[in-house]
């Protein structure tokens, strides 16, 4: 089996909205960092989320989408939003604040390596050797991409910390997240989600940023920023990522986290002049490789790699 028939498993709309999540999230490091230049973290996540829920409310009720949340289901909502965006915002956007966009989404792209655990210790996702190799492998890339000839770069301990609480807030909502997939559409999730952060953010910000909000003067640039995150970050990226933990799993979708750099660092060198070496292009090329790798079954790969090999052999030899 090649890859081709491999993706031909699920849907290969599931795959390209998980790979445009991707592409929204790491556009989302790029428009972070505009809109920090004028907000603080608290209030930035504020907007964004009072926007995206504006958004995907008028939206779910002018097509009739919006489903009605369950009694039941309160505590897993407010538990999951709790965790994103809530404390998965927190740890991003003050990570961001003392961090470059790329050593962030660097940090980010790590969930995968820890989120099959919890794949597999809640819904038994299971993951072929293949699997685990092409996970190293994009995670290698991400590394060879963003580090410099010393194998090291610079980054605050402190933005460094706060992007690691995002990383296992991250891996514990990718859980909540498939039992909610399971019940409700993505949509409506993501709305409902956004929405209840939104309300956790605001004692902070009370607290925090408003004095300084006050005075700020919005110019295009950042109104534009915001809307953008609202809208394609906070809103249509999680969704299709809900979509495809729900059809592919939370251990194979997180793998496709390890692309986000990818896409930070060619955002980033459009838009901010970050510098874009030949380095960068070869850890592209490893990260694709490993994300390819991870959703192909490795056994029947292999079968079919070796009647390949028989096949060309034998027609060699009658010729």
């Amino acid at each position: 089996m090649n890859a081709a028939s491999a993706f031909k498993r699920k849907p290969v709309y599931t795959y390209l909205l998980v790979t445009l999540s991707m592409v929204f999230w790491g556009f989302s490091f790029v428009w972070s960092t505009i809109v920090l230049r004028y907000y603080d973290p608290v209030t930035t996540v504020l907007l964004r989320l009072i926007l995206s829920s504006a958004i995907m409310f008028g939206g779910l009720k002018l097509f009739g989408r919006l489903q009605k949340i369950q009694r039941e289901d309160y505590r897993l909502f407010l538990l999951s939003a709790l965790l994103n965006p809530f404390l998965y915002f927190l740890g991003e956007n003050y990570g961001l604040k003392y961090s470059s966009p790329t050593i962030s989404a660097v940090i980010i792209a790590t969930i995968p390596l820890f989120t099959p655990i919890l794949g597999y210790l809640s819904f038994r996702e299971k993951m072929t050797p293949l699997n685990v190799a092409g996970l190293f492998l994009s995670f290698f890339g991400v590394l060879f991409m963003l580090v410099d000839s010393n194998l090291s770069f610079s980054a605050s301990p402190v933005g460094i910390a706060w992007l690691f609480m995002a990383v296992i807030t991250a891996v514990f909502y990718a859980v909540l997240l498939k039992k909610l997939a399971f019940k409700y559409d993505a949509f409506t999730i993501i709305a409902t989600q956004n929405l209840i952060g939104a309300f956790f953010f605001l004692p902070l910000f009370f607290v925090l940023d408003f004095r300084e909000f006050i005075h700020v003067i919005p110019t295009t640039e950042l109104i534009v920023s915001l809307l953008l995150l609202a809208f394609f970050a906070s809103s249509l990226a999680f969704t299709f990522f809900t979509i495809g933990a729900h059809e592919l799993g939370i251990s194979k979708t997180s793998l496709f986290s390890n692309l986000i750099p990818v896409f930070t660092a060619v955002f980033s060198w459009l838009i901010l002049n970050e510098q874009f070496e030949i380095q960068k292009i070869g850890g592209m090329v490893l990260v694709l490789s490993g994300v390819l790798l991870s959703q192909v079954t490795g056994k029947k790969l292999f079968i079919n790699f070796y009647r390949f090999i028989i096949f060309r052999k034998k027609n060699n030899d009658a010729n």
